[in-house]
C-alpha cells in the first residue's frame, strides 16, 4: 500500500498535488492510504510527492466539493475525494448526479456539513471591544466542528472590512487588521466575558425578534446547537423566555393589533390625484410598470413601493446598488437619501454626469426592521436577491450599457449570481455576457466610517473607481 502525507491544515491544492501524484502512477484508491499528521498503517510504503504534470478534467460538480470536503473533519475525508476521481477519471463523469451511490451521497452530506458550520459561525460569532497595544481590536471566540476558517473568512471580510478584528477557535485563527486577512494557530478558549455593551444589544434584539407563539424548542435547540450558546450573551434569555411563551400567547391573543404605517395609503393618494399619460409606453417606462405590481417575494408587503431604475435608456454606465433606503421607498427614486447624495458628490468630482447614466438596485423594494417610528435598514437575503435578478436581467437588456458598475456585494451577487468580495475585485472590470462589470463600493459604507480621515481617504478611493470606469466606457 502507498502512503500519501498529508499535512494537518491540508488545503485544496496540496490535496489536488496528491490526487494528481497517485493518478499519474496508476495507483488504485485501495491501493492508497492519505497519512494526515504523520500516522503510517502497517506495511505501508511512504511516497513523497513528486511533480505531476498531468492535466486532469474533472466536472464542475465535483470541482465545486472538493474545497467544502477537504475541511471535513473525517479522517476518510481525501480517501473518498480520491476514490471519486478515480471512478471519474475512469469515464462515471456523471457519478455525482446518482444520488444512490454510496461515495456521492457521503460526499454531498460532508459538502452539507461544512456549508452549516460555515452558516453557524457566520450567525453565532459575537464580537466584544478590547484595548491591545494601545489598539482597539474585536475579538470573538468560536468552536467549529470543520476546519472551514479559510472559506467563511470572506464573510467576515466584508461585512466588517472597516474594524479591526480576530476570531479565535481551537483549529485556527482568523484576523483582519488594517485591511489585511491573515490566518494563524489554534488558541485557546478565553476565559474573560464578553462586551458589556454588545451583549446588551444582542440580547436587546433576540428579546425583540422572539415570537412565542412559533416556539418550537427541539427545532431551535438543532438550529442552536447548545455547544455555542456560552459565547452568545443571548442564550441566557432562553430559559425564562420559554417558560413564559405560553402567557405571552395569551396576552397576544387578547391584545388589539397596532394600526399599519400609512405608507401605502399615502401613497395610492398620490399616485390616484395624478392623470393617466396618453401615448404609447417606451420599453423602460413599460418595465417600471411591471416592476411596480411586482409580488415575487414578501419584501412588497411592508414595502411603500418598488424603486425602479431611472436614468438615461441608452446609458454607456448603468449603477446597480443594493435596495432602497428609507427615502428612496417614501419618493420611488433611487439614490435620493444620504448614500445617495454621497453618490451624486462623487459623480460630479468624477466627471460623470448622472442624467446620462442609468441607476437601479438589485432588490426594488426597501426591507427594513420597524424600530418605533423608524424603518432600519436590514440586507437582503440570497433568495430575495435572487428573485429580484429577474428586473435586473431585463433592466440591462433593456438599457445595453457598456459598463455596470456594482456598487458593493450584493449588486454582485445579482448581477453574477454568487458571492464575490468586494475587497478582493475592487477596481476589476470583468467581463460578463453582453457588457463588463467594474467592482466598488457602495455609498453607504463611507458612511458608516467613523474615522474622519479614513472616510475621507476611502471617498477619494471610490471617485478614483468612477473615472476608472468614465475612462474606460470613453476608450471602449
Amino acid at each position: 500500500m502507498l502512503s500519501i502525507p498529508l499535512g494537518e491544515d491540508c488545503g485544496v491544492e496540496e490535496f489536488r498535488a496528491a490526487a494528481r501524484h497517485c493518478l499519474a502512477r496508476g495507483v488504485a484508491p485501495e491501493d492508497v492510504h492519505f497519512s494526515v499528521g504523520g500516522t503510517l498503517p502497517l506495511f505501508a510504503e511512504e511516497a513523497p510527492l513528486g511533480v505531476s504534470t498531468g492535466d486532469v478534467r474533472v466536472p464542475r460538480g465535483y470541482a465545486n466539493l472538493v474545497p467544502k470536503i477537504v475541511c471535513h473533519s473525517e479522517a476518510d475525508r481525501f480517501a473518498l475525494l480520491y476514490r471519486l476521481l478515480w471512478r471519474i477519471h475512469r469515464g462515471e463523469r456523471q457519478v455525482l448526479d446518482n444520488p444512490a451511490d454510496p461515495d456521492a451521497a457521503k460526499a454531498q452530506r460532508y459538502a452539507k456539513a461544512v456549508d452549516k458550520d460555515i452558516y453557524r459561525m457566520q450567525a453565532y460569532v459575537r464580537f466584544a471591544e478590547r484595548e491591545i497595544d494601545g489598539a482597539r481590536l474585536f475579538v470573538a471566540w468560536h468552536e467549529p466542528q470543520h476546519r472551514m476558517l479559510r472559506l467563511a473568512a470572506p464573510f467576515f471580510v466584508d461585512r466588517f472590512s472597516n474594524m479591526d478584528w480576530l476570531i479565535a477557535t481551537p483549529i485556527g485563527t482568523i484576523a483582519w487588521q488594517g485591511g489585511v486577512l491573515a490566518f494563524g494557530p489554534p488558541a485557546a478558549r478565553p476565559a474573560e466575558a464578553g462586551d458589556a455593551v454588545l451583549d446588551d444589544l444582542w440580547t436587546a434584539y433576540f428579546r425583540a425578534t422572539f415570537n412565542p407563539a412559533r416556539l418550537r424548542v427541539k427545532a431551535m435547540v438543532a438550529q442552536m446547537p447548545k455547544r455555542h450558546w456560552a459565547t452568545m450573551p443571548e442564550t441566557a434569555l432562553i430559559p425564562d423566555m420559554v417558560r413564559a411563551a405560553g402567557a405571552r400567547v395569551a396576552e397576544m391573543e387578547t391584545t388589539a393589533p397596532e394600526t399599519p404605517p400609512r405608507f401605502a395609503e399615502r401613497l395610492a393618494e398620490r399616485m390616484a390625484s395624478i392623470p393617466a399619460q396618453s401615448g404609447e409606453l417606451l420599453p423602460l417606462d413599460a418595465l417600471r410598470k411591471e416592476i411596480q405590481s411586482c409580488r415575487l417575494c414578501p419584501l412588497h408587503g411592508p414595502a411603500t413601493q418598488a424603486v425602479p431604475g431611472e436614468g438615461a435608456p441608452e446609458a454607456e454606465i448603468m449603477f446597480v446598488g443594493e435596495q432602497p433606503g428609507d427615502q428612496e421607498d417614501l419618493a420611488g427614486k433611487p439614490f435620493v437619501g444620504p448614500a445617495g447624495q454621497v453618490f451624486e458628490r462623487a459623480l460630479l468630482e468624477a466627471g460623470i454626469a448622472r442624467q446620462k447614466t442609468y441607476v437601479t438596485n438589485a432588490v426594488k423594494h426597501f426591507k427594513f426592521e420597524p424600530r418605533g417610528k423608524r424603518r432600519v435598514h436590514m440586507k437582503p437575503s440570497g433568495g430575495e436577491v435572487s428573485k429580484c435578478r429577474f428586473w435586473l436581467d431585463r433592466e440591462i437588456s433593456a438599457v445595453k450599457p457598456k459598463l455596470v458598475v456594482a456598487l458593493g456585494a450584493t449588486a454582485m451577487l445579482g448581477l453574477t449570481g454568487r458571492p464575490v468580495p468586494v475587497t478582493k475585485a475592487r477596481g476589476q472590470v470583468i467581463a460578463a455576457d453582453s457588457f463588463s462589470i467594474l467592482v466598488t463600493v457602495h455609498p453607504s459604507y463611507l458612511l458608516r466610517l467613523p474615522e474622519k480621515e479614513r472616510a475621507e481617504a476611502e471617498y477619494e478611493r471610490f471617485v478614483k473607481d468612477l473615472r476608472k470606469a468614465r475612462d474606460w466606457c470613453d476608450a471602449a
